[in-house]
């Protein structure tokens, strides 16, 4: 049975932890800055989850994640698909995912100006 697509709605909400939590087709996406560049480091590393609700198994993924500024792509235990230098990178995994799994991805890595925030993320298995 294919899920039917809903667009993700992103909201900016006043006094909340920096972040940012998504649920579009069958997985419900969260996503943060957990470093930010410091002496000797000049990278924002970001925490990605993703919790895998279907009734279906799946063996690749793509993460959307948008930006309030363009980024460089660093790396990531992926492969970049395409966004390098703008606001929006799409990168694909190959992780096996049962039908009620969660996906952990905390090396996401990029380079960018002062104030970057994430905008949006999603993940999708193509359901």
């Amino acid at each position: 049975m294919k899920k039917t697509y809903v667009k993700p709605v992103v909201t900016e909400e006043e006094g909340v932890m920096e972040g940012v939590y998504m649920a579009s087709g069958c997985y419900t996406t969260t996503a943060r800055i957990h470093q930010r560049p410091q002496t000797g480091r000049g990278d924002y590393r970001i925490q990605v989850d993703g919790k895998h609700r279907a009734t279906h198994s799946n063996d690749k993924q793509t993460l959307y994640i948008s930006f309030n500024m363009p980024v460089e792509y660093v790396s990531s235990g992926g492969r970049l698909k395409s966004g390098n230098g703008s606001t929006t990178l799409a990168i694909s995994y190959t992780y096996h995912q049962n039908p009620n799994d969660n996906i952990g991805l905390g090396d996401l890595c990029v380079k960018a100006d002062a104030g970057l925030a994430i905008s949006s993320v999603s993940i999708s298995d193509g359901y």
